[in-house]
């Protein structure tokens, strides 16, 4: 006897409610299915229907082992999607949202080799520094910088750190002077990001492990990194910027580090995405390329 075909056939039985929808929707006659019922029972010892010419019923035994077997059918079918879902060659589209900063100075790095290697994907990138319900708008994937995450219903997946570090044009420096502590920054024209919690509120680790906040104040203030970048290269005054969007600019002479004996508290690089039972192929191998990517080589 077949055990796992007989379970199927029971469990088709009890919820088309005839032994002949069940035979037409297994795809065999309706002689075999009841001989896998009958089969069953006396494999098991127990009556599990109740027959009359025109009806069936389940007895309490009957009851017990279709529930209990239905559980074990739906694991075996998950089991099985799952499988087919990791075998899956990715296609179709991924939508990945990701603040403008991160798109265009860091995507641009590695996104080409992740989309030469599974050319049957199409991806759709958005870039903006609003924050994104990510279910509603229909999103795959969200890439955030942050410093921790609020709880939601979405799985969150770290993949890598990012240094923070202040800088400033070398002519903004020779203007203004070049700030030796962070009480220092108060007399400076500070360009403010604005998408944090208190973002006028600037935390340290001094060099001897203590920690110093100071609230700092500027002329300008923007939600988006890439602005506040630009305004510092502008000479207008000391930005706050994570390491990817201005190590070319430090690297080049453009903006030099301020403080570079303090230190502020990194971003960390996520992958957020919606609580499905399974990931989907398409998402299970960009968070795999990129968690991949930053183990091998890091940030910064």
């Amino acid at each position: 006897m077949d055990q796992l075909a007989a379970l199927r056939s029971l469990r088709r039985v009890v919820e088309l409610g005839s032994f002949t929808a069940a035979a037409d929707a297994l795809g065999i006659s309706h002689t075999i299915v009841s001989r896998q019922i009958k089969q069953l029972e006396a494999y098991l010892g127990a009556q599990l229907l109740n027959r009359t010419t025109r009806r069936f019923a389940l007895t309490a035994a009957g009851q017990e082992y279709y529930e209990a077997s239905r559980h074990i059918l739906d694991a075996l079918d998950d089991a099985d999607r799952a499988v087919g879902q990791h075998q899956a060659r990715p296609s179709g589209v991924l939508r990945i949202s990701t603040p403008t900063a991160f798109g265009s100075q860091e995507l641009a790095h590695w996104l080409p080799r992740f989309s030469s290697q599974y050319p049957d994907l199409k991806i759709d990138l958005v870039c903006n520094d609003r924050m994104v319900d990510l279910i509603e708008e229909g999103f795959d994937i969200g890439l955030r910088l942050a410093r921790g995450l609020a709880d939601s219903t979405l799985i969150a997946r770290r993949l890598a750190t990012s240094r923070v570090i202040l800088v400033a044009s070398p002519a903004y420096l020779k203007r203004h002077g070049v700030p030796r502590t962070p009480s220092d920054l108060l007399r400076h024209n500070c360009l403010v990001y604005t998408q944090g919690a208190r973002p006028n509120d600037w935390a340290f680790t001094t060099p001897d492990g203590g920690a110093e906040t100071v609230t700092v104040q500027g002329s300008l203030q923007s939600n988006a990194t890439i602005a506040l970048r630009n305004f510092a290269l502008a000479d207008m005054g000391i930005a706050i910027a994570a390491t990817f969007i201005v190590h070319e600019d430090v690297k080049r002479g453009d903006l030099l580090q301020v403080l570079p004996d303090h230190t502020i508290r990194p971003r960390e690089l996520y992958a957020l995405y919606p609580r499905n039972r399974h990931l989907s192929p398409k998402v299970r191998v960009f968070i795999d390329f990129a968690a991949a990517l930053y183990a091998q080589r890091g940030w910064d």
